[in-house]
């Protein structure tokens, strides 16, 4: 996914402020699971499951600035029955910027109790 940095992602010196390479990402994960055929708001409706994040380890490895074009890219590092762990990395060209793991629990919207990935997401992830 690709995005564009613009002043309001930016402190006073067109660095781009720390949460938003999180953002980003959600960004990018949303879109994975879209490719894949699935949309957050029909399993919250269909199912009645939501994905929240439960751990982030991010190391920031240099900045980014006002009007740079990065790619985050989104690869699944590990599918359990409820979370899934992506690897993610933000990339400004060939250099790195930014790289996280990302682990997301799937819940349910009412409880917000953990339970199993909606099977037919499951099967999808588990065949990549």
């Amino acid at each position: 996914m690709i995005v564009r940095i613009y002043y309001e992602d930016t402190d006073s010196g067109g660095v781009v402020y720390y949460a938003n390479y999180l953002k980003y990402m959600e960004r990018a994960r949303t879109e994975w699971l879209r490719e894949l055929g699935f949309e957050q708001d029909s399993m919250l409706t269909e199912e009645g499951v939501i994905f929240a994040v439960k751990t982030v380890t991010i190391d920031y490895r240099t900045a980014a600035h006002f009007n740079d074009q990065l790619e985050v890219k989104t690869i699944l590092h590990k599918l359990g029955r409820a979370s899934i762990t992506f690897q993610q990395n933000i990339y400004r060209g060939e250099e790195i910027v930014t790289t996280a793991t990302v682990k997301i629990a799937s819940i349910k919207s009412k409880s917000f109790k953990p339970t199993a990935i909606p099977k037919q997401l499951y099967m999808k992830i588990n065949s990549i």
